[in-house]
């Protein structure tokens, strides 16, 4: 029984005195004279437990911004837009002058069961951050899959996106759809972007074989890409297999990316209506939406313009070298792959199923007879031919001599 109703019963059925009852239980009169009042007046609800809230909360948030938080929540999010507490800060801060905290805004959320939790999650604190501390210092490349939409509403063909993002401000430099990625690709994509934003000082892939292809067992000499950054002192550093969080931030900003397209009323049909979608979210990104881990959450645009921007250095003394072991050809030829193109060599049928190692270091190149040590031919690649022939041709346009 609870001490109220033992309380009661005392006074009541007993007839003890207020100050006898409040003596014998350890409490105080008022509360006793409190209790016998309400019971008096609700009967046995007066031994329920009441909330302890007070009446009035003067520091609560407005019924008003609780609304005007939801209401935010539920158009960023049917927009494929990020609408988690900081983003919902910012928009009450620049838009409509209101000024609450993170937490507030996250326990509405809560409070109104908007938020999922997650806690497979690991905790922020885990996380060891890095970014580039200038403009153009390091660029991310990247790529993924989106799959357009038939007219009829059935799924579409695959085709894929690929992205140049600035580490420093997470600026969206270029991106584009294409219905497959090559190196080519991957070269006049990097060119466009450092035609309109200046070249950088170093570039930041994963290992694709459009990045890179030091991981191909060094048969394929550079790629087309390779080339032009050594050739422009342009740093290229590519993560180790495995471990997608090196490129951490353009993985995220296609996260964020695809999110906004599976939200949008109209899905592609063709890569150009994909393409028209993707200008429309760059300028959002770039231009209007609110970077949280950017510093003040500024914009994509507003923190790649705030700073100088970085270059390239010279890296003139970097040489290409490599080993390579092959076998001369029944037609007396060796294979060479140059820039991403294929060249032939000529040796000579002579030494056609011969076993010769080639000691390329840039455009000049050596090869010698593996069992003998013989240098078999030397030569200057001509990137310009697919075929070195064995005796180029002579120039006759000089003089002439007696």
């Amino acid at each position: 029984m609870s001490k109220a109703r033992l309380v009661i019963t005392a006074l009541l059925t007993e007839g003890q005195t207020v100050s006898e009852v409040a003596a014998r239980y350890g409490v105080h009169r008022s509360w006793v004279y409190r209790l016998k009042a309400r019971y008096e007046q609700e009967g046995e609800a007066a031994f329920e437990p009441r909330s302890r809230r007070p009446l009035t909360s003067p520091t609560a948030v407005a019924d008003t911004t609780v609304e005007l938080v939801l209401r935010l929540r539920k158009d960023l999010t049917d927009a494929g837009l990020d609408a988690g507490a900081d983003t919902l800060c910012w928009h009450l801060r620049h838009h409509h002058q209101v000024v609450i905290s993170r937490a507030t805004a996250h326990r509405i959320l809560v409070r109104h069961a908007t938020v999922t939790p997650d806690p497979s999650k690991r905790p922020k604190s885990s996380y060891i951050r890095f970014e580039a501390g200038q403009p153009n210092e390091t660029w991310q490349s990247d790529f993924t899959h989106y799959r357009l939409t038939r007219t009829d509403g059935s799924p579409g063909v695959d085709v894929e996106i690929l992205t140049w993002l600035d580490d420093h401000s997470r600026y969206a430099l270029h991106v584009s759809a294409h219905p497959r990625i090559t190196g080519p690709i991957v070269l006049a994509t990097f060119t466009a972007a450092a035609a309109e934003h200046g070249y950088p000082a170093s570039t930041l892939t994963d290992n694709g074989m459009v990045y890179t292809v030091r991981f191909a067992g060094g048969r394929g000499g550079r790629t087309s890409l390779e080339v032009e950054l050594r050739q422009l002192g342009i740093t290229q550093k590519n993560s180790r297999p495995n471990h997608p969080t090196t490129c951490g931030k353009v993985e995220r900003f296609q996260q964020t990316l695809k999110k906004w397209l599976r939200a949008q009323p109209h899905q592609p049909a063709t890569v150009a209506d994909l393409q028209r979608m993707l200008d429309t979210f760059i300028a959002e990104y770039n231009h209007r939406r609110p970077h949280r881990s950017l510093q003040h959450q500024a914009t994509p645009h507003a923190a790649y313009t705030a700073r100088p921007k970085a270059g390239p250095g010279d890296r003139r003394s970097d040489t290409h070298d490599r080993v390579r072991t092959d076998r001369v050809s029944k037609t007396g030829n060796l294979t060479l792959r140059h820039n991403g193109r294929l060249h032939h060599i000529g040796i000579g049928r002579t030494h056609a199923g011969t076993y010769v190692r080639l000691l390329v270091q840039d455009l000049d190149i050596t090869i010698v007879d593996t069992a003998t040590g013989e240098i078999i031919r030397e030569l200057t690649l001509d990137p310009s031919r697919d075929y070195q022939p064995q005796h180029p041709r002579k120039n006759n346009s000089g003089p002439t001599f007696p």
